[in-house]
């Protein structure tokens, strides 16, 4: 007699060809089966991972330097990893070199766009690049007037406000590593805001997020962005007040 547990299938199987979220693990006796703990480990590592990555810097500025887009480094008042994680507040002010930086680069912009660290650098040294292809044409097509592209480090969403306030763009476009999760640890977040400067809060913003190949592909999630970059330009805002209409989901 075979005294070993065998895997029990579960109902849900089918559903898993539909998303990558851990559904339908099965089941050996009481258990979940050891490759599926085995495999819960190793994605809690990488996510971890992606907490500590930092900016590959020399990749990122290759690509920015292909697409012909000019560019400026700048840091938060976080000095290290561990530091921007326990003070998210100062994650949220740029430096003072930052900040002189970005007041000697002032000008008449509509769009400022930052890339950040975030939660996950991994995520933008992977996917940035792509995200950016797509959408500079969309931009540079509408004749919006772009400030230099911002490599942000040790960045929490509010920096951009400081940031896009300093070079007095009208509209800013944050690209920051999500916070990642057990089966997205390269995800990106775009935050839009109209208007921006210190103080606001993120009600004022509107998020289009899960951009990377196995979520939000680039070309729908540049689609949406210069979309609700449009809508905000015309209705003179954005945050909880500009709808995504657009009907994208699906396209």
């Amino acid at each position: 007699m075979d005294l070993i547990p065998q895997k029990t299938s579960d109902s849900w199987e089918s559903l898993k060809a539909f998303t990558a979220a851990r559904i339908a693990l099965g089941r050996v006796g009481d258990s979940i089966p050891l490759s599926e703990s085995l495999e819960f480990k190793l994605a809690h590592a990488h996510a971890r991972d992606a907490v500590y990555s930092i900016l590959d810097h020399e990749l990122l500025i290759e690509g920015l330097m292909q697409l012909n887009q000019p560019f400026l480094q700048v840091k938060s008042k976080a000095e290290t990893r561990e530091q921007y994680l326990q003070r998210p507040d100062l994650g949220r002010l740029p430096d003072h070199n930052s900040l002189q930086l970005l007041e000697d680069q002032r000008g008449d912009y509509d769009v400022s766009i930052i890339l950040a660290d975030g939660l996950s650098a991994n995520a933008i040294n992977k996917n940035a690049i792509p995200l950016i292809t797509v959408l500079l044409p969309l931009f540079k097509g509408m004749g919006y007037r772009l400030a230099p592209l911002c490599l942000a480090e040790q960045a929490r969403v509010a920096l951009s406000d400081h940031i896009s306030s300093a070079l007095q763009a009208k509209f800013c476009v944050m690209l920051i590593g999500e916070r990642p999760g057990l089966s997205s640890a390269d995800s990106i977040g775009a935050y839009l805001t109209y208007q921006p400067r210190p103080g606001l809060t993120d009600e004022s913003r509107n998020c289009v997020s899960n951009i990377r190949p196995d979520g939000l592909s680039f070309e729908l999630a540049a689609k949406k962005i210069f979309y609700l970059t449009q809508e905000a330009f015309r209705r003179k805002l954005s945050g909880v007040s500009l709808k995504d209409n657009a009907g994208l989901i699906g396209e």
